[in-house]
């Protein structure tokens, strides 16, 4: 299972290794939201130097080598810690910022299990961390809807056999580039998106959503009617499905009068709402 947490508003990349019952954060993430470092990989990459040299402690010991998610939707080998050894690397990290985290930790930890027990707090938790950052429950109810959508697919291509990683990146830029013209790294250019760490679909309008879960949704439904086997079958059905989207993207469009791709990010998002709240 892969997740994104939040610190202070801040995403990090992490995964729940089952096994172990215990997650597994991109420490690269953790380097970031703790120093504010604008190239937490450099950072890292000095720390580790400069730890070794001052206590002759390799801080990599404390690291596993993981496959995570990356914006562009590929996955890619990452350094990442648990709790036990991320303690002990923050302790080399002179930031204000290491006992909330610890705390923060702490409280992750507990949630996840909390989770297990009862899956629906998961969702929960997700519409209040939305909420906090304000996104109007209109969007969030789209955000998590679309979540399933994702969720549901992505179980498809597993059963079909589609590989995680790059088949899965590719399958996705297949939909996203016939719903909208443009691949997911193409729209992150468009609506100004340069970190790592930022999800498109969390910049997304209501509208750009909808048809995000139309491609999605119509490539399930098309793999599962022809019984889609392999990446080239799957890769066929989802250029299929992305194109059912765009058909109707295009439609809504001519009607409308209204481009439904566009350049607003988060911020333009919750700033314009706010500004129709204001109205009322």
């Amino acid at each position: 299972m892969s997740n994104i947490k939040l610190f202070e508003s801040k995403k990090i990349r992490s995964i729940w290794n089952e096994e172990e019952q215990k997650w597994y954060f991109a420490v690269a993430d953790v380097i970031e939201v703790l120093t504010d470092s604008d190239k937490p990989r450099d950072y890292w990459y000095r720390l580790k130097r400069r730890e070794k040299e001052s206590s002759g402690i390799e801080l990599s010991t404390f690291c596993r080598q993981l496959k995570v998610e990356s914006s562009d939707g590929k996955k890619y080998d990452t350094e990442c810690s648990d709790v036990a050894g991320l303690l002990r690397i923050i302790q080399s990290i002179p930031s204000p910022k290491a006992e909330p985290f610890k705390r923060w930790l702490a409280q992750v930890g507990q949630e996840r299990l909390e989770e297990i027990e009862n899956p629906e707090l998961g969702q929960t938790r997700m519409r209040a961390l939305y909420k906090a950052k304000g996104y109007s429950d209109e969007w969030i109810e789209k955000r998590v809807r679309g979540i399933a959508v994702r969720d549901e697919l992505t179980s498809e291509w597993k059963k079909r056999g589609v590989k995680e990683g790059k088949e899965y990146a590719i399958l996705t830029s297949d939909i996203s580039k016939a719903t909208f013209g443009l691949t997911p790294g193409d729209y992150k250019k468009l609506k100004g998106l340069t970190k790592v760490q930022e999800n498109l679909r969390d910049h997304m309008n209501d509208l750009e959503l909808i048809f995000t879960m139309l491609g999605e949704a119509a490539t399930t439904e098309i793999a599962r009617n022809k019984n889609a086997q392999g990446f080239p079958e799957n890769e066929k059905a989802a250029i299929e499905g992305g194109t059912v989207a765009g058909k109707a993207r295009r439609n809504l469009e001519k009607k409308s009068g209204r481009k439904v791709v566009t350049s607003q990010n988060y911020k333009s998002l919750v700033t314009k709402k706010k500004r129709e709240i204001d109205k009322r």
